[in-house]
């Protein structure tokens, strides 16, 4: 009976760890794009905002806009997204309220085809990476210092 007990108790305790794991290493995120401004014009905005995160494949990206002034085209080049040019899309996003799921590795491109507001900085780009277990979700430096070419520490 003991062994028994010991058992089942050690099966649940597996399989509440095997589910917490999962859960942290599993779940894909969803970004709210600019945060609680939603996608509008704001020059760099999008650009630091893209830098203060990290994305992986299976993650999402939730746009929240004025579906009268504005849309999400999605384009497959660095020169489409700087020069605004939203003629040949991958993608387009009109609903006012549109989730993308970042489907592949990679720098993805967004834009808003409307020309004047993408000039003005409404645009983003993203790189999405690999899901991998192992990496952490944010790097934070620790440890010792070196100098270059030397093994003293500082």
């Amino acid at each position: 009976m003991a062994t028994t007990t010991r058992t089942t108790l050690c099966f649940v305790f597996v399989m509440m760890s095997f589910t917490i794991l999962m859960g942290r290493h599993c779940s894909a995120k969803i970004y709210k794009v600019g945060d609680s401004e939603g996608w509008t014009a704001k020059a760099d905005t999008y650009y630091d905002w893209a830098q203060r995160n990290e994305f992986d494949v299976g993650d999402s990206l939730l746009f929240e806009y004025d579906r009268n002034v504005n849309d999400v085209t999605q384009v497959s080049s660095a020169l489409a997204y700087d020069s605004c040019d939203s003629s040949s899309p991958k993608a387009v996003y009109n609903t006012g309220n549109d989730t993308v799921t970042l489907k592949e590795p990679g720098y993805q491109y967004f834009i808003s085809s409307n020309h004047a507001q993408c000039v003005a900085g409404q645009k983003l780009e993203v790189l999405v990476v690999r899901y991998d277990p192992s990496r952490p979700r944010k790097i934070f430096p620790f440890g010792k210092t070196y100098k270059v070419g030397d093994s003293e520490e500082i």
